[in-house]
């Protein structure tokens, strides 16, 4: 427990145990899930924790309420990170009031199979809590439908649910009067790349909508409380959701047996020397794909490189181009490189890919026959010149 403002304190937990986030997305420096109390007339407790640390959060709130009991709960986001411990809390709270949109309250019915003591809000609706007053904003597919924000008009904090947050745990503290904005940099991209990268549309509009607020701190549910790095979390949310991009070039390839990946080497070497300064390299094989996620939304370049396999993309490099797709990045410069030892098929499958889903690609391309390196020199020369030029 932390006193963040007058009379609001962070509840929230540190999760240092899972190893995957939603079972998918590495954990290396934990989780955490944040949750707020406002402590007036009236206490709410705003959002709350994954439902095995409940007891941890449940004594969290007696202590920043000392004892008082909760009169509302605000639903920002049903995930469940964010709402599994619904149930012990209104269990320990019978009288507590849940605070949420429509579509909200039918997934709490549906999940948790509470329906009574709710309260339905609208965009714009108010809460008075005494001295504080919440205002409600629905922000659609950031990044669930039922998502909202709340804003505390008096401390002029927003308590944003997803949006604005990062992987890693906290270490030590809660906002970043205490801890390094940049310590957390990387993993906010990483975050919005994995969760929360398809929706760059509804992000852009619920960063309108909220854009005449005077905002003092946001509230997050993951990562540090902000105060001193507003302007920075919101440029970077602002930059993610509008597909903005450095001048750089991520190379990702799969290799079964280190041809395809010695061509990427050169590749690469060949870009160095073309001036382009941020380049990435990943063996799809092993690499983390979050991370590379994370470089593919910061950098304008992707070379990607696949030998046929089964007359298809090697299976990791195939995986992330749905991924990539999944998340309809745009504003990125691919450049395909494909190898092969009897029949070519590589080279094919990604013009596949690419015509479907609309992407920027150059005309020309790389191809290796086995292990050739010496035959595709002049090629790999005029792909490297290309590429460089063109981000």
């Amino acid at each position: 427990m932390k006193n963040i403002a007058d009379k609001i304190f962070y509840v929230g937990i540190n999760d240092r145990v899972t190893h995957l986030f939603e079972r998918l997305w590495s954990l290396r420096r934990g989780v955490s899930y944040n949750s707020y109390v406002v402590v007036d007339e009236k206490i709410a407790v705003v959002d709350t924790v994954e439902a095995s640390f409940a007891s941890a959060f449940m004594q969290n709130i007696e202590r920043a309420t000392a004892g008082r009991p909760v009169d509302y709960l605000i639903v920002n986001h049903m995930e469940p990170d964010h709402s599994g411990a619904i149930v012990a809390l209104r269990q320990r709270y019978p009288q507590m009031k849940i605070v949420g949109n429509a579509k909200t309250l039918q997934m709490i019915n549906g999940y948790y199979g509470i329906s009574d003591n709710v309260v339905e809000v609208a965009d714009g609706s108010t809460l008075s809590l005494g001295g504080e007053t919440l205002t409600f904003y629905l922000a659609p597919m950031v990044h669930w439908p039922e998502t909202m924000v709340t804003y505390g008009n008096n401390a002029k904090i927003l308590f944003s649910g997803d949006a604005f947050g990062c992987f890693g745990a906290l270490d030590g503290g809660v906002t970043d009067e205490e801890l390094s904005f940049e310590d957390y940099y990387d993993e906010m991209v990483r975050y919005y790349a994995c969760i929360v990268g398809k929706y760059g549309s509804p992000v852009q509009k619920a960063l309108q909508k909220l854009s005449s607020l005077p905002i003092d701190i946001i509230a997050a549910t993951h990562g540090p409380v902000w105060k001193r790095s507003i302007e920075k979390v919101v440029r970077v949310y602002d930059e993610l959701s509008r597909y903005s991009a450095q001048r750089g070039v991520v190379v990702a390839y799969g290799s079964m047996y280190g041809n395809t990946a010695a061509l990427c080497e050169e590749i690469a070497c060949r870009l160095r020397e073309k001036g382009v300064e941020k380049i990435k390299i990943y063996d799809l094989s092993s690499a983390d794909i979050s991370e590379v996620l994370r470089d593919i939304f910061l950098y304008r370049g992707l070379v990607v490189a696949s030998p046929t396999y089964n007359n298809e993309l090697f299976p990791p490099v195939r995986e992330l181009l749905e991924k990539i797709s999944e998340r309809t990045v745009k504003g990125r410069l691919f450049g395909f490189v494909g190898s092969y030892t009897w029949a070519s098929a590589a080279l094919k499958r990604f013009g596949e890919k690419a015509e479907k889903c609309g992407w920027e690609t150059l005309p020309c391309c790389v191809e290796m026959k086995q292990s050739s390196l010496s035959v595709t020199d002049e090629l790999i020369d005029t792909f490297v010149t290309a590429f460089s030029g063109a981000l």
